[in-house]
């Protein structure tokens, strides 16, 4: 039964990589093997499987992680001579001198390699096919299964070994690339990782262990391996690496003695090495009494038993990432029309129609159940600029801004023509709001400009969200320009209705609003404004002995000579150039003197108290008046915009997608499918597949 968790396994690898997928989307037990160059990973392996058949040589060997699947498999008897060739096969050699023992490439399905010399070439000749034969290398993995008799049923993967410089024609980023790869594979909580280092070098250097360390700090699930240890200085030994007294790890430390490169060159059978190792550890002084827990044969066994442990525990936990992910492809695969991808061209049309016109109005009403909790989106934001954008943009206008004091008095006298006016002329006030009401115009038309855009906005929001716009580009387009064109014909009627609501305010003044401030209040606030900011009199003069005022004390208080002096200064002094001063000189010259008025006429001299009280009167009717213009325009122009743009799109959406969409001759134009939906399609189909196969297998594991 533990033999037959590790062969499950070893077909849901096998189901994935035939489907030309990686096992990235279910994380699948397995050991992955780290070191440095030099650490003596290759060796180990060989060692393990007990035949040579991984390249070697000088520099970056392993270019590509080799998915090593080791299958125990019974001898056949020797009674029965050779085996027979399993249908299908194509051996490489004649397989008379190993029946029993073979390999086989998943790039190349039903060939069997009797010849492990063979196998190296294989190995060899794939990686260039991939990453060249300069010193490059590539991630996409080699799977390899051999079928022995004499190895345990095993799954490794053989990864690049680290490196510091680049040599040759190694990339310059040749360390980062490695690690990066590395990294890919041990980072996942289901990878054991096997760390192998040279025990004549300091644990604390190991470039496996410190890699190891950074996905597993605990140790959980690192075991390391000694190699070299026949090489150590005399007196010395690896007993308190073993204790876990140097670098603790949970699955501890296995020595092992490989094949020196004397032994490699002379072509020495790895069964013979083999016995070495194991003399070597019952006769050495330091592990003869623990030599059972040392050597190959002992890490092979404790490879298969901590990889069959770890599968029975992580087996629930892929049965459901397997149906949790098939689900998930399977709805992917239906979103893209099945398999096949056949669908009629009139139903997809007008499901599309109905589903994004129900979409659309339900962004609008915020009647979703899938509301956003992050962000604002539909309705809500148009609602924002309505209340928010227009409604403080609306606020914030001065009436002022661009009239000034001695403006408002120009327009007073222009206003009561060739007689001076005796009260203030309502004519100047209206001249005046008029113009102020019309600046209401630009930001009422920038509040639907505003609007339109959000639209947009909601627009392609449902165009990205809908799987079948990813699916026809061509028919993407088309929603696109159709709705866009329609919000653009929607935004003439609107625009108009918000400047005839504008126009509507300023043609006609309608001073007896109950919130209007009257002329009569005016009039009286003003006066009694400037009562209190006049200085105090002390009164008219009396003489002490008669009680009476003194002789010409008249005008409250005022001499009366004086007065009329002050009238002769004449009603447009603040129209003199120059001020009053030239005034005064132009009256002392006389009527002789007297010189054609200037070509200009502005007001420059300070306001009589007249003016003043004049002026102050129009900006107070002015800022009453504007106040009651902006509510009315704050609340009027949303209506209008919803009502011209946001309600229309939103009722005659519908009926404008089939009036421009629904027509055969367009249909099958617009429902071509992209290349990219195309190919994912293709992926969608491997991988439902892959997975309903990978469902199957793990189905059959009680």
């Amino acid at each position: 039964m533990d033999q037959q968790l590790i062969k499950t396994v070893n077909l849901l690898q096998d189901a994935f990589a035939q489907s030309g997928l990686s096992t990235s989307t279910i994380d699948l037990p397995q050991i992955a093997v780290v070191g440095s160059q030099s650490s003596g990973k290759s060796s180990v392996l060989e060692n393990i499987v007990g035949r040579d058949f991984l390249p070697r040589g000088t520099g970056i060997v392993t270019r590509r992680p080799l998915v090593l699947q080791l299958i125990n498999r019974p001898a056949t008897p020797k009674a029965n001579g050779d085996a027979k060739q399993e249908e299908g096969s194509k051996p490489t050699t004649d397989k008379a001198s190993n029946p029993d023992e073979w390999a086989e490439f998943l790039h190349r399905p039903g060939e069997k390699f009797f010849d492990f010399n063979k196998v190296r070439e294989e190995i060899v000749a794939d990686t260039e096919l991939k990453t060249g034969k300069n010193a490059g290398i590539s991630p996409v993995p080699i799977g390899l299964r051999i079928f022995s008799p004499n190895v345990l049923t095993l799954t490794l993967v053989d990864l690049p070994g680290l490196t510091k410089v680049p040599v040759g024609d190694q990339p310059r980023d040749i360390e980062i690339q490695i690690r990066n790869m590395l990294l890919k594979y041990i980072q996942k909580p289901n990878s054991i990782i096997l760390a192998v280092t040279a025990a004549n070098t300091d644990l604390a250097n190991s470039d496996g262990l410190k890699l190891a360390r950074e996905v597993d700090p605990e140790g959980l699930r690192t075991i390391g391996v000694l190699t070299k240890v026949d090489l150590m200085d005399q007196g010395t030994d690896v007993v308190d690496i073993l204790a876990g007294r140097v670098i603790p790890l949970r699955l501890g430390y296995v020595p092992v003695v490989n094949r020196s490169q004397r032994d490699i060159d002379n072509n020495r059978p790895i069964h013979a090495a083999l016995d070495s190792e194991r003399q070597f550890f019952e006769n050495h002084p330091s592990y003869r009494s623990k030599a059972s827990y040392c050597g190959t044969p002992y890490l092979t066994r404790r490879l298969n038993t901590i990889l069959m442990h770890h599968i029975k525990a992580t087996l629930p936990d892929i049965k459901q990432k397997i149906s949790q992910n098939l689900t998930k492809y399977e709805a992917e695969l239906a979103s893209l029309g099945g398999p096949n991808g056949g669908t009629d061209g009139s139903s997809v049309i007008l499901q599309i129609i109905t589903e994004f016109c129900g979409d659309f109005r339900t962004a609008i009403d915020g009647s979703s159940s899938d509301l956003a909790l992050n962000e604002l989106s539909g309705g809500a934001r148009v609602s924002f600029v309505f209340h928010e954008l227009f409604s403080n943009g609306v606020k914030s206008l001065d009436p002022f801004d661009h009239v000034k004091d001695a403006d408002i008095r120009t327009i007073l006298y222009n206003s009561s023509g060739s007689s001076p006016a005796l009260f203030v002329g309502t004519t100047a006030f209206e001249v005046i709001i008029k113009q102020q009401i019309k600046r209401i115009e630009e930001p009422s038309l920038k509040c639907a400009s505003l609007v339109y855009d959000e639209l947009m906005r909601i627009l392609a929001q449902l165009l990205n969200k809908n799987t079948a716009f990813k699916r026809y580009p061509g028919l993407r387009d088309r929603f696109y320009s159709t709705v866009q064109n329609f919000f653009r014909k929607r935004m003439v009627p609107t625009n108009k209705l918000v400047q005839d609501l504008v126009a509507m305010e300023s043609s006609y003044i309608n001073t007896g609003h109950p919130d209007f401030i009257s002329g009569h209040k005016a009039m009286a606030i003003v006066s009694e404004r400037m009562n209190q900011n006049k200085p105090q009199n002390a009164g008219p003069a009396v003489d002490p002995k008669t009680g009476k005022l003194a002789p010409g004390t008249l005008n409250n208080g005022k001499d009366l000579d004086v007065d009329l002096k002050q009238k002769e200064e004449g009603f447009f002094g603040s129209f003199w150039p120059g001020g009053r001063k030239n005034q005064a000189i132009a009256q002392k010259k006389g009527a002789a003197a007297m010189d054609a008025p200037p070509p200009a006429l502005r007001a420059t001299g300070t306001l009589s108290e007249r003016e003043q009280m004049e002026t102050e009167v129009i900006k107070l009717l002015i800022s009453s008046y504007f106040a009651l213009s902006k509510r009315t325009l704050i609340d009027m122009v949303p209506k209008a915009i919803m009502l011209n743009l946001v309600f229309h799109a939103r009722d005659s959406m519908q009926r404008e997608l089939l009036s421009e969409l629904y027509k055969t001759e367009m249909i099958e134009e617009m429902l071509k499918e992209s290349d990219s939906v195309v190919q994912r399609r293709k992926e969608c189909v491997k991988m439902v597949a892959a997975l309903n196969k990978a469902e199957s297998i793990v189905a059959s594991v009680a």
